[in-house]
């Protein structure tokens, strides 16, 4: 992340059209006091217009209405969830002669996820599976009743989609990690195959596991942990052609993967993923050490994505290394091919369409996003990277900072300053911006921070200083 003349670090900020700017800020929408963080959500409508929303915990399936009525539509019965993943640890794990002997080992490749759902709609429909469940259930959408399992559907499974052609897909079908199977079309109670019907199934050659799917133009994407599959319909007799599209890309959760126009982008094990149409490719990841080396990979399963499509960005949400829950995120702006990096709590989401704003959920209650000013007392800043004389070797002295703002007095600065690399930092300020700003420092590497100072939808261009070689006297 550290790159001269260029931003490393901020929060609850993204960079557009070429000036630095707050997020928008949110708003609770529903006093929901969840008593799980919700792993998964959906909007859509019904067939008269209706808004529809759906969160799912680790032990709970609810849905939302418009005017905020939570409905709690659990099937029963229902396998009891993880909250949180747990590594297995027991005794005949890890390598023979490790560890004490009469103790139990943790074996770091195998634990139990934190449980999500797939949630997808047929037709006005919800159609839902647990993870660590593996029915298939569907809800009629009357409040009266829960949701039910889907008659004849597989078992053992790990999530669902439903396709752009009405196919539901069961993946991971009846236990078989690498299975896909589907019902006829329209039919969600036909999985039997015959030579009337359109039900299939076929098992991926992948060394991988099947983590997740998605619909994208024209096809359905398949991802597993090791790559990357096209489901592309083709009528009788085979009804589905799956083809492995990318190798090396796989999926790190089961809900690290959104949608947008121009693709689908995904996080994998140590690096990002987009779709094109027909072809895999990496994304160039400025802050990729800063995101893989700060991670709790143990709780992994948590990791979601989302489109913040009024804005042109992917969202992934992921729990730090010292964090067993989710606290901070990264975004790309794929208009303008740029890195974001913050810190906050939010479990799952929906994308605008349905609704105006984006609606996120923290371990408790749901929110409208991009509303307001308020960041709930969050810092709303941004650092730079290092900025020296020459190659460094010179000394130098800031008497003058000539800010860009587009309203003077919304952000405040401070320059940190060091004379080696490995020195202490030195802090000055905050200053408030006037044009220009008088300062006194000296250093052969200073910095700039930017904070926010008031509730404020401010602008902030390129920074300059005035500076001047000088010496340690």
């Amino acid at each position: 992340m550290d790159a001269a003349g260029r931003w490393r670090d901020g929060s609850l900020v993204r960079w557009e059209d070429g000036s630095l700017r707050p997020i928008g800020g949110w708003r609770q929408r529903v006093d929901s006091n969840f008593t799980e963080p919700m792993r998964s959500a959906l909007a859509w409508m019904d067939n008269s217009g209706q808004q529809k929303l759906a969160f799912g915990s680790a032990n709970k399936l609810y849905a939302v209405n418009k005017s905020g009525t939570i409905t709690d539509i659990t099937p029963s019965p229902l396998t009891t969830g993880d909250v949180h993943a747990v590594v297995k640890t027991g005794y005949g794990y890890f390598y023979y002669g490790q560890s004490t002997y009469g103790t139990e080992r943790p074996d770091t490749n195998i634990y139990s996820e934190a449980t999500t759902w797939s949630l997808d709609n047929f037709g006005e429909l919800l159609v839902a599976c647990a993870s660590t469940d593996g029915k298939l259930h569907s809800w009629d959408l009357s409040i009266a009743n829960d949701a039910t399992t889907i008659a004849n559907a597989p078992i053992n499974c790990k999530a669902l989609v439903v396709t752009e052609e009405r196919f539901l897909f069961a993946l991971a079908a009846n236990g078989n990690l690498r299975r896909v199977e589907w019902c006829d079309r329209e039919a969600l109670t036909t999985w039997t195959p015959s030579a009337t019907n359109e039900a299939g199934g076929i098992e991926l050659q992948t060394t991988g596991q099947i983590q997740l799917g998605i619909r994208t133009r024209g096809q359905t994407l398949i991802l597993t942990t090791n790559d990357a599959h096209a489901a592309q319909y083709t009528g009788p007799p085979f009804v589905y052609n799956i083809s492995r599209i990318g190798t090396g890309c796989g999926v790190i959760s089961r809900k690290a993967a959104a949608s947008v126009d121009s693709g689908v982008f995904w996080m994998g094990d140590r690096g990002f993923f987009r779709h094109n149409g027909s072809s895999v490719e990496p994304v160039q990841c400025d802050v990729a050490d800063y995101v893989f080396g700060d991670l709790n990979r143990n709780q992994k399963s948590k990791i979601w994505a989302v489109c913040n499509n009024q804005n042109r960005e992917v969202w992934w949400f992921y729990p730090s290394e010292s964090s067993n829950e989710i606290d901070r995120y990264v975004a790309f702006d794929f208009a303008e091919n740029h890195w974001l990096i913050g810190t906050l709590s939010r479990t799952t989401g929906v994308e605008t369409g349905v609704f105006s704003n984006p609606i996120w959920t923290d371990t408790t209650d749901i929110y409208d996003h991009e509303v307001t000013l308020n960041h709930d007392g969050g810092a709303v800043f941004a650092e730079s990277a290092p900025i020296s004389l020459a190659q460094g070797d010179q000394i130098m002295r800031v008497t003058e900072v000539v800010p860009d703002e587009l309203t003077a007095g919304d952000v405040t600065m401070t320059l940190k300053t060091r004379l080696y690399p490995n020195a202490a930092e030195t802090s000055h300020g905050p200053f408030t911006m006037a044009n220009p700003t008088s300062v006194r420092l000296q250093g052969r590497q200073v910095r700039m921070r930017v904070d926010a100072a008031r509730l404020a939808d401010w602008r902030v261009g390129t920074m300059r200083l005035n500076v001047s070689a000088g010496s340690k006297r």
